[in-house]
This record gives C-alpha cells, sequence and structure tokens, in this order.
C-alpha cells in the first residue's frame, strides 16, 4: 500500500460529504482511505457507512472509527496508527482533492522524484461560499521559512516511518492548533527531511473554519515552541531580526525598491565610517 488518505471529522456532515466524494472519484483507488469520526452527533456515521460501501465497490480500502477522542491532533495520531501505507496524506472534513487524477498524478511524481520523505504540491485556500482567496504553491527551503511559515499538510504526502519514535515521533497532543507546524519546523526546519516541490494542485482547503481567536491563538502556541525547540542564542536572533528578513524577501520582489534600499544603506554605512574616522 503506497498511500493512507486520513480525514478526521467531528459534526461537519457537509464539509465530510464534499471529502468522501473526492476521493471517491479518484481515477486511481490503490490506496487506502481512513475516517477518524469524534463521535459526531450529526449523520456522520450514516455518511460513513454508505460510502464505504460505494467505495469498497470501486476497490478502495476503508478503515474506520468514530468515537471520543481528545483533539484534533490525536485523532490525527489516531489515525496514523491505523495507516498502513507507505505515504500519509491528512485531508481533513470539508477539505478535498482537487482534481479525481491527483492520486495517479501524485503516484507518478513519487516515483519521477524517487520517493522522497515528503512530497507536496499545490493548495486552493477558498473561503466559506467557495471563492478562492489564495493558494500557496512551492514553499522556499530554509530555516526562516519554517521558523515563520510551514508547509500545508493537506497537499503533502508524507512517509509514515517519520512519525517512527526512532525517527521525529507523533504530533504534539498538547497543542491545540500549531502541531503540525510544530513537527514541520522539527523535521525540515531544524531536521534532516528536505521536502520535494511538484507542480500539481493536490487540494482545495476550506478556511471558513479559521477566526481570529485561532490566529491569536496560534501567535502564542508558535512562541511557546520556538522557545522549546530552538536554541537560545538562534532563538533570539531570529526574534529580533525575522520581520527585517521578511521585509528584504518583499523588496528582493520589486528590483527598483531594493536596489533604492540597498543604495541608502550604503550611503550610511560609508558616512558611518567617515564619522568615526
Amino acid at each position: 500500500m503506497i498511500l493512507s488518505v486520513i480525514t478526521i471529522n467531528y459534526n461537519n456532515a457537509q464539509g465530510l460529504l464534499k471529502t468522501l466524494k473526492s476521493v471517491l472519484n479518484q481515477t486511481c483507488t490503490e490506496f487506502e482511505h481512513i475516517i477518524v469520526d469524534g463521535a459526531s452527533t450529526d449523520n456522520a456515521v450514516e455518511i460513513i457507512q454508505q460510502y464505504e460501501k460505494d467505495a469498497t465497490a470501486r476497490g478502495i480500502k476503508v478503515v474506520w472509527v468514530s468515537e471520543k477522542d481528545k483533539g484534533i491532533y490525536n485523532a490525527m495520531n489516531k489515525g496514523i496508527k491505523m495507516a498502513s501505507g507507505e505515504y500519509i496524506q491528512i485531508l481533513n472534513s470539508g477539505d478535498c482533492l482537487a482534481a479525481d487524477t491527483v492520486v495517479n498524478d501524485m503516484f507518478e511524481a513519487l516515483k519521477e522524484k524517487e520517493y522522497p520523505e515528503i512530497l507536496y504540491g499545490n493548495m486552493t485556500k477558498v473561503d466559506g461560499s467557495g471563492k478562492v482567496i489564495g493558494k500557496s504553491t512551492e514553499t522556499p527551503y530554509s530555516f526562516h521559512n519554517y521558523f515563520v511559515s510551514t508547509l500545508n499538510h493537506d497537499c503533502a504526502y508524507i512517509k509514515r516511518s517519520l512519525f517512527d519514535d526512532d525517527q521525529y515521533g507523533m504530533y504534539d497532543e498538547t497543542l491545540k492548533i500549531v502541531s503540525d507546524w510544530k513537527w514541520y519546523t522539527q523535521t525540515i526546519g531544524l531536521g534532516r527531511v528536505e521536502p520535494v516541490y511538484v507542480n500539481i494542485d493536490v487540494t482545495i482547503f476550506d478556511s471558513e473554519g479559521i477566526s481570529e481567536t485561532n490566529l491569536k491563538l496560534r501567535k502564542e502556541e508558535r512562541e511557546k515552541v520556538l522557545k522549546e525547540i530552538t536554541p537560545p542564542a538562534v532563538w533570539v536572533d531570529y526574534n529580533k531580526h525575522s520581520f527585517h528578513i521578511d521585509q528584504m524577501n518583499r523588496l528582493e520582489r520589486h528590483p527598483l525598491f531594493y536596489k533604492l534600499v540597498w543604495f541608502i544603506e550604503r550611503c550610511l554605512f560609508k558616512w558611518e565610517r567617515w564619522t568615526k574616522n
């Protein structure tokens, strides 16, 4: 089994239907689908049972459970433990595969890229009405990027062995909203894993659940994690300078402004040397 698609759901029957339909319609069916439902009180179980029949008829292996959990990362870890695929894809309730050929295209890319530890593609972000509000493509490979940003887990194929205890372990269940970011920071930002990008539209992400409260909590949890996992001297420097690095990266995309800032900086440098002499 090459791939295990893992879907986490809780009381989101409408979103679950959308997700399951996108998986069921795949032209390639040589994968398994793990569904972890948190004991939903809507009609999620009935939806999953019907989906299991339809998916099995198409040759898709379905494994599911509906029981109380301790949060989203506990549910994700449960799904990973249930999975038998060499690669894991987290496709949560409400998110969809971008086209019927996604799995087939990603399998071809895995072979072409010689089966990297993480292969990822593009994610399209939509609002509650389905309007496209953004798209993530290739993520720059640098520590700074994983200090301030991350990969999206839904458009990534991750080797299941990376979650083993002798590798990087499971998602941190003490965190409410940034455990996947912490895991990427440890594996890519501070670890040895080099993700490989492929220009394939993999998923459509429903951003309806993101709130200002979540954004505030995300900032708080990220700062807590960085203080824990980053060497103190590195934390001091990056906490102080990461914003300025982002500014320079933005300026580099606009050559005229970048040259102007560079010219001013050189003038200041020479003036400071002249005044010191």
